[in-house]
């Protein structure tokens, strides 16, 4: 026990105040993450939407996702990751009002993705954050911190989200809200006056030209691959859910119960793993086995069985988030270009937005179609094919 603990104050250690700071405003804007892991639930069963046509509305959330992205990198490169940071947190809180008031598909389906452009803005800004005020040994780190607040707040936000949308969806919604504003305030009033940590990067060739991530072909090759894990990973958000309320007949407390023990096993062992695979297995190794784990996870849901095997599917599921995205993260990172870090980050954050669209558009149809068994299945080989993939682009990165 002593072990383990001193193994995970090594991992904290090095981490400026400012990285923590941002963890923490993650931690409260998470905290409220409540609408997008029940939103398929609330149409199938408060709106009466069909399968199809939750679908096509999760799906364009990703499509504002995918133009959030491109716009959060171009203008974090351009007006700096405070404003646009900021912005897009105190935009997003009239959005999740209007919401609950978008009761047809294509009201709806508009709304979303007028939230998801303006959330996942944000994204690409946020991470150049983390790396400004982060020194480069400590990058993965940092991006660890921020991901474990993030899943700590989302260990809160669906078991709290279970209890709101038992008494009215439409509190699912106030409560993001809440929250985000909350994440926004304490965002502006820490950040408004800080300076960005200055680190000094050996540069050569390409890189102080500045090469845009768009004529990375390696680069380019890598993110294909992260869209391509994102699609499975992605399951989480639309398809499982429903999975859990068609097939067992889980109730939406059950559904955020399991949903926070994700946020929490990724809480509780991020740090430490994060910290190990990186003295000992490295980047290219921790995202392929995490690739591997994540199709895993889905193929165990073939088996027999309820409680037990379902949050014995999601502790894989989050081990292979775990070992999987800070590496993708890292690597984007030291791949970057002098003064192109939010344009490649830019473009990452693409190849996970445009998994938002392919994800629960096609994961809906061939549930409905053939069933969920062909699509844990199907999922399972495109991760043991995207690890495949991983393995031969990241040598060549």
């Amino acid at each position: 026990m002593r072990q383990i603990l001193q193994l995970y104050l090594n991992s904290y250690r090095g981490l400026s105040k400012p990285a923590w700071m941002l963890a923490l405003i993650m931690l409260i804007n998470r905290s409220g993450a409540m609408v997008i892991p029940f939103l398929g639930v609330y149409m199938t069963d408060a709106l009466k939407f069909s399968l199809k046509e939750t679908g096509t509305t999760l799906s364009c959330f990703g499509a504002g996702a995918v133009a959030g992205s491109a716009l959060g990198g171009w203008l974090s490169d351009r007006f700096g990751n405070f404003k646009v940071q900021f912005l897009c947190l105190m935009l997003c809180v009239p959005v999740y009002c209007i919401l609950p008031i978008l009761t047809a598909p294509v009201e709806l389906s508009i709304g979303v993705f007028l939230l998801s452009v303006i959330s996942e803005t944000f994204r690409p800004a946020n991470t150049v954050s983390i790396a400004s005020y982060t020194s480069p040994e400590n990058i993965t780190k940092a991006f660890s911190l921020n991901r474990m607040a993030m899943n700590l707040g989302f260990s809160i936000g669906p078991a709290l989200g279970g209890l709101l949308a038992a008494i009215s969806y439409h509190w699912l919604f106030y409560g993001n809200a809440i929250s985000t504003c909350l994440a926004g305030l304490f965002f502006y009033f820490y950040f408004k006056r800080l300076q960005p940590v200055q680190t000094e990067q050996k540069q050569t060739g390409k890189e102080k030209a500045g090469l845009s991530p768009w004529k990375d072909l390696p680069f380019l090759i890598f993110s294909f691959f992260c869209f391509l894990y994102s699609v499975c990973f992605f399951q989480l958000l639309s398809t499982l859910p429903l999975f859990y309320r068609t097939v067992h007949h889980l109730s939406e407390w059950s559904i955020g119960v399991i949903l926070a023990y994700s946020g929490f096993v990724v809480f509780s062992l991020e740090m430490i793993l994060v910290h190990v695979a990186e003295r000992r297995m490295g980047s290219s190794n921790a995202i392929i086995l995490g690739t591997l784990l994540g199709g895993a996870a889905f193929l165990v849901l073939l088996l027999p069985g309820k409680f037990l095997l379902l949050y014995f599917g999601m502790f894989l599921l989050c081990v292979s988030e775990i070992l999987a995205m800070p590496f993708m993260a890292t690597l984007t990172m030291h791949r970057a270009s002098g003064g192109k870090q939010g344009s490649y980050m830019g473009v990452n954050s693409l190849s996970f937005s445009a998994a938002h669209i392919v994800s629960p558009f096609l994961g809906t149809r061939i549930a409905d179609h053939y069933g969920f068994n062909t699509l844990w299945t199907l999922t399972g080989l495109i991760s043991i094919i995207t690890a495949i993939g991983f393995y031969w682009i990241i040598k060549r990165l």
